[in-house]
Parts: C-alpha cells; sequence; structure tokens
C-alpha cells in the first residue's frame, strides 16, 4: 500500500552514489547545488562523498548518516539503492532512485529528468511504499556468526572452484519441510522476485503479497519446485555434510558455511521506503523490464 508523502519532512538529504563510477561524480555536484538551493540541508555517504573533494566537510559514514537525514537519493542502479536500503531500513529514511546502471527494477528517475524528478520529491508529489526486508542469522555450535539484512534474497549456495552439489535440509517454523541437493537455495522477498530468483524460474510477486519464494538453484530432484510460503514464517537452512557452501545477502555480503551451520531467515522488523512519482506503475515496470509485449492488439 502506498501513501502520500509529506514534502515538509524532507529537510535533511542524503546522497549516495555508486563507488567507484567517475560518471556519478557530475551528476552528485549537480544534484548537490539544486538541493542546497532549495534550502536543504546536504550530507553524503562518506564513500560517496570521496569522488568530490569539496564534499568533505559534509561526509557522514552510514551510522551517522541514518539519523541525520529524512531523505536519501542515490544515484547508480539497483545494487547501490539495495546497500542504501539495508543501512538506512531501521531510520525509517525515505529512498528515491536515479538509475544510472542498466535495468533499474528499484531506481525509478531517470537519469534525464533528474531535477525535474527531484524536485516534484521535494514538492510532495511522490508516495511512499513500504517494502519488506529479510533478516539472516548463521548458527555454528549454537553460536551466532552473522546477522545480515537483504530487500532482494538471501542465498546459500555452492562454494568453491568445483561444479558439486549443496545438501541441505529446511524447516519451516520448526516443521520439517525438505532435504534437498541442488547448486543452492534462493529466499526472496517480493522485490527480490524479480532479481536472481526470477533467473531460476521463481515466480514473481506482487510488492503487497505479505510471501517470501523458496526457489532451488538447479535441484537434483525434478520435484522440487518454487514455494511461496508467508511472510511470517522463520526458516532454518541447515548445511549438510559433503561440499563447501556460501551465504549471500542481496550478492553483496557474504560467509562461508560449513557443515552443521544453521541458517534461521525471518522478517526484518524493519522496511525500507521507496517513493514512487505520479504515474507509476509497478505492471508498466514489469512490462518495460521484461520486454513483455504492451497491450494486446484492437479485435
Amino acid at each position: 500500500m502506498s501513501r502520500a508523502v509529506n514534502s515538509a519532512a524532507f529537510t535533511s538529504v542524503g546522497l549516495i552514489g555508486k563507488r567507484a563510477d567517475p560518471t556519478v561524480a557530475s551528476s552528485l555536484a549537480i544534484v548537490h547545488d539544486y538541493l542546497v538551493g532549495r534550502g536543504c540541508r546536504v550530507f553524503l555517504e562518506a564513500e560517496t562523498a570521496r569522488t568530490i573533494a569539496r564534499f568533505q566537510e559534509h561526509a557522514l559514514d552510514y551510522g551517522a548518516l541514518g539519523p541525520a537525514i529524512d531523505l536519501a537519493i542515490v544515484l547508480g542502479g539497483d545494487g547501490t539503492l539495495l546497500a542504501s536500503a539495508r543501512q538506512l531500513a531501521a531510520h525509517g529514511v525515505a529512498l528515491v532512485g536515479i538509475n544510472q546502471g542498466r535495468l533499474g527494477f528499484l531506481t525509478d528517475l531517470a537519469h534525464a529528468n533528474m531535477l525535474r524528478d527531484v524536485g516534484l520529491v521535494l514538492d510532495g508529489c511522490a508516495r511512499a511504499e513500504e517494502r519488506e526486508l529479510l533478516q539472516a542469522r548463521v548458527f555454528r555450535d549454537g553460536v551466532e556468526l552473522f546477522h545480515g539484512q537483504a530487500l532482494n534474497d538471501v542465498v546459500v549456495h555452492k562454494s568453491g572452484d568445483y561444479g558439486r552439489m549443496v545438501e541441505f535440509e529446511v524447516a519451516v517454523d520448526g516443521e520439517f519441510l525438505y532435504r534437498q541437493r541442488s547448486d543452492g537455495l534462493i529466499v526472496a522477498t517480493p522485490t527480490g522476485s524479480t532479481a536472481y530468483a526470477l533467473s531460476a524460474n521463481g515466480p514473481i510477486l506482487h510488492p503487497r503479497i505479505a510471501g517470501i519464494a523458496l526457489v532451488p538453484l538447479c535441484p537434483h530432484a525434478l520435484s522440487n519446485r518454487p514455494i511461496t510460503l508467508p511472510s511470517d514464517v522463520t526458516l532454518d537452512i541447515r548445511v549438510l555434510a559433503g561440499n563447501p557452501a556460501r551465504l549471500h545477502c542481496d550478492g553483496q555480503t557474504a560467509l562461508e558455511l560449513a557443515a552443521g551451520d544453521r541458517i534461521s531467515v525471518a522478517r526484518s522488523p524493519h522496511r525500507a521506503r521507496l517513493l514512487h512519482l505520479p504515474g507509476y506503475s509497478y505492471f508498466a515496470m514489469l512490462r518495460e523490464k521484461l520486454r513483455w509485449s504492451e497491450s494486446p492488439p484492437e479485435s
């Protein structure tokens, strides 16, 4: 469910850019100066600020940036927005993305119209949509080794140089679901259903569906099919003896797994707040990004 945004809340804005991308620097400077001209206090994420020397005094790391801002403007692709959403979700910061990447399922604003569209956001024309995140915890011998979040997906998959399957078992709220041999398992949110899970023939879930998709990666048994579960369940994935495995959250944070490790995946208490301008349509976005036909011919 989307809702109108109070533009008066956007007095402090954070700018976040794709790292190691020199083409972002000029766009950052343009957006920064526009925001200052609109009377906003502007901060830059610390790594982003390193791209432009004059921004150093306004640089904050994520720990300080979250409490300091009301709105984050992300310049880059979906990967940059994913990383920002994980860091800022706990602070309730609204996010909007300017697409400087390629596909852009999450970054709504086109680079060609970025100042016009940022102005519309500041004018209160945007609507906020909340997206669920997952939290993953890894336990070894009863001790927690890792705690991470994901807006797209938590993935357990084979590791190392060998093309050998991993073996694991899955339980839902403590009830055994299955034992599987495969290249891995994707646990996807509705947001992530159009990411890695889609390439593995997983279902597309509308963002308003309160569900989690379990999508096997090249399973040994063809009867292992994708399944959608309620979003309030807790999954336990236990790695069995055999070939090495690895855990990824949004493909950006990783942990090497050992036999016996237990991965607990559940809905995060935090949500990402994504902003959309008038005219945004989830179905139109799918048609464009997936290159579906627009409309049936008239009879």
